[in-house]
């Protein structure tokens, strides 16, 4: 599939899940607690995280395999075939089933930076 139909079909399905935006300029991506759920890649192939259960059922019922990306094999990503990118209501339910499963992870720590407290003293009179 051409990259930039698969960014519009991405966005599509991304816009149908309540409380989720799409992240990332060159490499779209979701998250929630700082836990990544779905990607598009850069070739146009879209990757999803499903817990274990799931994720078998789906590498059997869609014939696809474990994502990998830069010769590492990504164990909690399934990539999503082409066929089912495009059936937006199908691929939501599995999107959904992504959400709630980093939703049960622990959150990250966050990596913003503390704000100093302001050095200007104030002059007393």
């Amino acid at each position: 599939m051409d990259r930039s139909e698969a960014v519009i079909l991405y966005e599509k399905v991304v816009a149908a899940l309540a409380g989720v935006e799409r992240k990332g300029d060159t490499m779209p991506y979701t998250s929630l607690n700082g836990h990544m759920f779905s990607v598009l890649h850069k070739d146009g192939s879209v990757a999803l995280r499903l817990p274990a259960a799931e994720r078998e059922a789906f590498l059997k019922k869609y014939k696809t395999t474990l994502s990998s990306q830069y010769g590492t094999v990504q164990p909690e990503y399934v990539v999503v075939p082409d066929s089912l990118l495009a059936k937006t209501n199908e691929l939501r339910r599995f999107f959904e089933i992504s959400l709630a499963y980093v939703g049960s992870l622990k959150p990250k720590p966050t990596t913003r930076k503390k704000v100093a407290p302001s050095s200007a003293k104030r002059k007393s009179t």
